[in-house]
This record gives structure tokens, C-alpha cells and sequence, in this order.
């Protein structure tokens, strides 16, 4: 265990171009990318990590071929079939984020099962974030906090994220985006204000144990002030 990394969060992006690169179906390479998140959510609970998000699907991926957003939600089905034993019995919690509403009800069904079915394990959260876009999420924040009358001229920072579909969990110590990009691409906008953010050029299919090593060993060489001076957090003056 890391001391100060409770929270990792991921953007999983490459699978498409790692099954370019093999003359495969872009499907295929998000079959591969469920493995990969299969590995990384146990060695993520053999690390210690507490609360594990991954950015499964966002609200703008809508937008790509209809063909490619129905494999995807057939993908997400046979993962939940295959796994909901495994998860259940290693002590994985699992949560969404996003509005799923436009999702299929067969599917929508499903993940509910699943939530309700790991809602007492402790071990690890697992959150997926589904039609999930961070600003998205800001603006049904918003609409709860009408809903609930609060006067806005009074409005504070914990009451706001009370109301965000993370306020279950801590915010991210840590964010890893795979695929060689460098942008957060609408991920949880509002908590990642003081997230230490790594990216590697690594496809997603191909990050593995080892790649997730490396980006905890950038973590813990890390000095998160937020906002302080080095000499604060280091009880020096200068």
C-alpha cells in the first residue's frame, strides 16, 4: 500500500488502434480491453487500493457507429455474466456513475443486479463510469441542488458534491490515461483538482501489473502540496 493513494481512476483508451494494429475488428480490441480491466481491478485490490474508477463509456461515445455502441453494451452483458461470481466472492463492491438511463433495459437489469449483489463487499470499490460525462454530471448536480431547495448565494463546496454521482467515494489520488493522449476528455471534472495525472503510450489492452507498478512508483515520488509550499509540507521555513 502507497500512503496517500486511496483513489485510482482510469481512462482506459487504446483499444481501438491496438486491434488496428493487428488487422482486428475494433470489438475485438475492447474484448481485450475487458481482460485488461479484469487484471487491473485484482491487482489493484492485491495493492491496497480502495477505490478503483474506470471510464468505461462516455456520454460522447454516442457519436460512434451504432454497430460499434450495441457491441459494446453486448460486451458489458457478458462480462457481467461471467464475472458477478468472481467479483462477489473477492470482496469487490461495485458502483456506476452516469446516467444509464438510455442504456437497454436488459442491460440497465443487469448492472442493477450486480450493484445490489456486491453491495456488501468491502475489499474494493470498483466504480464504472457509464454515459458518463463530467460536465454531465455537474449540470444534474445542479438540478438536485434546485430540487432540494438549497439557496445557491449559501451554497458550499461539500453540499455541491453531496449531490455528484462520486459522493460515495473520495476524490482521485491518482488518474492513469492510457494510449498516448494527453487530455482527462470530460472525467470527473470537479475532482480531480488536485489528482496527480499520468499518462503513458501504452494501448490499454496491453497495460498490465507492471504498468500499473510504474505509474504507482511515479505516484509515490509525487509532492502533493495542495496549495501549500514545499517548506509547509516538509516543516521547513525558507
Amino acid at each position: 500500500m502507497i500512503p496517500g493513494l486511496e483513489h485510482v481512476a482510469i481512462i482506459m483508451d487504446g483499444n481501438g488502434r491496438w486491434a488496428k494494429l493487428r488487422g482486428l475488428s475494433r470489438l475485438n480490441g475492447h474484448e481485450q480491453g475487458a481482460q485488461a480491466a479484469r487484471r487491473i481491478v485484482e491487482a489493484a485490490r492485491e495493492r491496497g487500493i480502495t477505490y478503483l474508477t474506470l471510464y468505461a463509456f462516455s456520454s460522447e461515445n454516442w457519436n460512434r457507429p451504432s454497430s460499434e455502441v450495441e457491441g459494446l453494451f453486448r460486451l458489458l452483458e457478458r462480462f457481467i455474466d461471467t464475472e458477478i461470481h468472481r467479483l462477489k466472492t473477492s470482496g469487490v463492491c461495485i458502483h456506476t456513475i452516469g446516467d444509464m438511463s438510455r442504456f437497454p433495459e436488459t442491460l440497465q437489469n443487469k448492472i442493477t443486479r450486480t450493484l445490489q449483489e456486491t453491495s456488501g463487499n468491502t475489499e474494493i470499490h470498483l466504480s464504472i463510469a457509464l454515459n458518463y460525462g463530467g460536465r454531465d454530471e455537474i449540470i444534474r448536480a445542479i438540478q438536485r441542488v434546485g430540487r432540494l431547495g438549497v439557496n445557491v448565494t449559501t451554497l458550499d463546496e461539500q453540499t455541491f458534491s453531496d449531490q455528484l454521482d462520486t459522493s460515495f467515494m473520495p476524490d482521485p489520488d491518482l488518474m492513469i490515461r492510457t494510449g498516448g493522449e494527453w487530455r482527462i476528455s470530460n472525467f470527473l471534472l470537479w475532482q480531480m483538482a488536485y489528482t496527480e495525472i499520468y499518462f503513458t503510450d501504452i494501448l490499454w489492452p496491453d497495460f498490465d501489473e507492471n504498468a500499473l507498478d510504474e505509474a504507482l512508483t511515479w505516484f509515490s515520488g509525487r509532492q502533493r502540496r495542495f496549495g501549500l509550499t514545499s517548506e509547509q509540507i516538509e516543516g521547513t521555513t525558507s
